[in-house]
């Protein structure tokens, strides 16, 4: 490995905040929230090609081979990890970026011969390679005490049909995310008294906003809609549009559009970035860009924000999975046991947010002094005990166009909230019947 564990945590964060984890995550418009929306495509290799899934050695060491598509540096600090606990065992963990993780491993799936071990990605996808039945569950593989500490919603994200099929390794959130220098006196614990600040600070003519988010896509108006109890698409498949908590989130949403721009991901970011919006609503992926605009940054939990109904706004959740192709189960099962075990571990989830800004899945990796004083880090912490893991049922990739046009109907060109819904509710229905 080109970096060791401890050059690494020799130039980790040591007060606030790097960078968004990995420099990835749900972070534009709905075609780039989760691999649920990934088209089932075919794909070529990288160039640097895999050296398959068959037995391979460095001396006598058994090597298991996971793409990933993630900042590399990140994944030799995994690597790295994960290697240093197994030392002794003759077992090395190689990572390989790949363009398209997701369209590689439907074409090589079932490929020992060209294929990975393992691959990591968004839970999102579990769904459609679950059903293709490529995976090995990882219940087979590694004892649930050894998953003991993992927090119980990226177990949730993890499975599929009340069965296990990857390892959560980190995961993110969206945030309430402010500029300290603009934002005026405490941040409200309330949406309504978030509202009256809006009103109060937010100069259309001018082009200054106190919040902007991306007001018309459904993953960032999830907070909303989980949090008044709706839902885009239920565990059995049946769209929510036109459900009536749905449609009362939608109308909720409207007033605070109204008082944001646009909302496409370019238009917030930049506002945010340029100093003409004191708060916006986003993730980790955002934090680079923060840093090069120089903005001191604050952040703050949406489940520390309480609706008019007496709960909390609840985001989706993203969470970094790995899973494992049944025929590496098959031929290198011991070793797949052993870095499953390691990934695991604390440790492994403390390189991970010291070094890449990554809220850990293992909650003993909180414990951790650097870790623990992550304002961003603990702030997603604090959601993973609310936050809804975005849905990993096939039929969830035909859902963002029409929950994304409900929203645009409404808060951009002003639609009836229940004649738009119905229309829309129709179309889900349709596309989930097109694709069955």
């Amino acid at each position: 490995m080109k970096k060791k564990i401890s050059l690494l945590l020799a130039g980790v964060l040591t007060l606030g905040l790097l960078s968004g984890c990995g420099g990835k995550g749900a972070k534009n418009d709905s075609a780039d929230v989760g691999a649920a929306k990934d088209a089932a495509q075919s794909a070529p290799q990288d160039e640097t090609e895999s050296e398959g899934s068959v037995e391979q050695s460095s001396g006598d060491a058994v090597v298991i081979t996971a793409w990933h598509d993630n900042d590399e540096a990140m994944m030799n600090a995994l690597a790295d990890a994960v290697n240093e606990k197994l030392k002794g065992e003759n077992i090395i963990l190689r990572f390989e970026k790949k363009s398209d993780v997701s369209g590689q491993i439907r074409l090589y799936g079932t490929d020992a011969a060209n294929g990975p071990d393992m691959y990591l990605f968004a839970h999102d996808s579990l769904g459609g390679f679950a059903e293709m039945g490529i995976l090995e569950p990882v219940g087979n593989l590694i004892s649930a005490d050894k998953e003991g500490d993992l927090l119980p919603m990226t177990i949730e994200a993890a499975s599929y049909k009340g069965e296990q099929y990857l390892m959560p390794v980190y995961y993110e959130t969206l945030l309430f995310m402010y500029n300290k220098d603009l934002w005026e006196g405490e941040i409200p614990s309330t949406t309504e008294e978030l509202y009256e600040y809006m009103e109060a600070h937010t100069d259309e003519n001018a082009g200054t906003y106190a919040l902007v988010n991306q007001h018309s896509n459904s993953y960032n108006v999830a907070p909303f809609i989980n949090g008044f109890g709706g839902y885009i698409i239920d565990a059995e498949g049946n769209p929510g549009l036109d459900a009536p908590a749905t449609m009362e989130a939608i109308r909720y949403n409207q007033k605070f559009a109204k008082l944001q721009a646009d909302g496409d991901y370019n238009t917030v970011t930049a506002l945010f970035n340029e100093g003409k919006a004191a708060a916006i609503i986003g993730g980790p992926w955002l934090v680079s860009g923060i840093q090069e605009a120089g903005i001191d940054l604050g952040i703050k939990s949406l489940c520390d924000f309480e609706l008019p109904n007496g709960g909390v706004m609840v985001p989706y959740s993203g969470v970094q999975c790995l899973g494992v192709l049944k025929y590496a189960a098959e031929s290198k099962g011991d070793a797949l046991t052993k870095v499953l075990e390691a990934l695991a571990e604390p440790e492994v989830g403390v390189v991970l947010a010291n070094g890449f800004n990554c809220a850990p899945a293992n909650s003993k990796s909180y414990e951790d002094a650097q870790v623990a004083s992550n304002e961003m880090i603990l702030a997603m912490e604090r959601s993973a005990q609310k936050a809804v893991p975005m849905s990993n049922i096939p039929e969830m990739s035909v859902m963002w166009g029409p929950a994304e046009s409900l929203l645009a109907a409404v808060n951009k060109s002003g639609e009836d909230v229940e004649d738009a819904a119905a229309r829309y509710q129709n179309e889900a229905l349709q596309a989930i019947k097109d694709m069955q």
